[in-house]
């Protein structure tokens, strides 16, 4: 039995006549007669009562009716199941932020159109370093990662460039240059810089290390932050000064005033990392919206 006998079937049974139902099919009705033939032949029992005028179904022909319904029917869900997962309509999404890239507002933004986009895939977000989810990357734990350019171990990944952030001086609102809008790194020689621990963003806490040489100072480093958005926090608490990705602004904390670098800064890149050889559409058609919107 396959299933053009059982869509040949249903359509007889629906409309009672054999030449209806070879309309119907397109196709022509003593071919059609043929196939029903061979079906009842296969079952073991008649289908239809042949009447003058058309034709009834019989017992056994009901029962058959009622389960080709419901097997052309899973049929067809299967076949739409499998067709929007190849095309990445479907799924889920294991999505890594690295060093509070998530308040750059590109990072939301091309979460937000995903979701938009692609409903039927479920987004599940990891927040973390960037060591760590390039290690879930290369496992196949993370499908995507938002981390903070350059990889130190990215054998086999590639890194979509999104945005290369301006950095920000936070300082104590005690400061005596806390009411300036700006100043030069160099202004920071005499002071302790906060900064997170090198192992969870060595891009990142390198860049800023250049800065400062280039600005004249080794800079005097202080209490380490457990990740970039506590830096805030522990500048507040009159632990020193910091550099800060821009949108770290939006953390309003009472006690600290954040200003413009003058001259020579750091910047602080965000890039989308993923395998190379990634087969899953959703994850592939996640990267083209990332690269598309970072080029809007």
């Amino acid at each position: 039995m396959e299933l053009r006998h059982l869509r040949y079937f249903v359509a007889v049974a629906e409309e009672l006549h054999f030449t209806r139902a070879a309309e119907r099919l397109g196709i022509k009705q003593p071919p059609l007669s043929l196939q029903i033939r061979q079906l009842e032949q296969e079952i073991g029992t008649a289908l239809f009562h042949r009447l003058t005028r058309g034709v009834e179904l019989t017992e056994a022909g009901t029962l058959l009716l009622d389960d080709a319904h419901r097997i052309l029917d899973q049929v067809e869900r299967t076949k739409t199941s499998i067709q929007t997962r190849a095309r990445g309509e479907t799924g889920r999404i294991h999505v890594g932020f690295a060093g509070a890239t998530y308040f750059q507002p590109l990072v939301p933004d091309i979460i937000r159109s995903y979701r938009e986009t692609y409903p039927g895939v479920v987004l599940s977000p990891e927040q973390s370093n960037t060591p760590h989810l390039i290690a879930g990357l290369l496992s196949g734990a993370i499908d995507v990662a938002f981390v903070r350019p350059p990889l130190s171990d990215g054998e086999g990944l590639a890194v979509q460039p999104l945005v290369e952030e301006h950095m920000r001086i936070v300082l104590p609102a005690a400061h005596p240059r806390a009411d300036s809008r700006s100043m030069p790194l160099s202004a920071l020689a005499q002071e302790t810089l906060i900064l997170f621990p090198r192992t969870i963003g060595p891009g990142l806490h390198d860049s800023i290390i250049a800065s400062c040489q280039r600005a004249g100072f080794s800079p005097a480093l202080g209490q380490d932050a457990p990740q970039i958005s506590s830096i805030v926090y522990l500048v507040a608490a009159g632990f020193g000064v910091s550099i800060v990705p821009q949108s770290i602004e939006q953390i309003h904390a009472e006690g600290v005033t954040y200003l413009r670098i003058d001259g020579d800064e750091p910047r602080a890149p965000i890039g989308l990392a993923y395998r190379k050889e990634e087969h899953s559409m959703a994850v592939r058609n996640f990267v083209a919206l990332a690269r598309r919107s970072a080029h809007l």
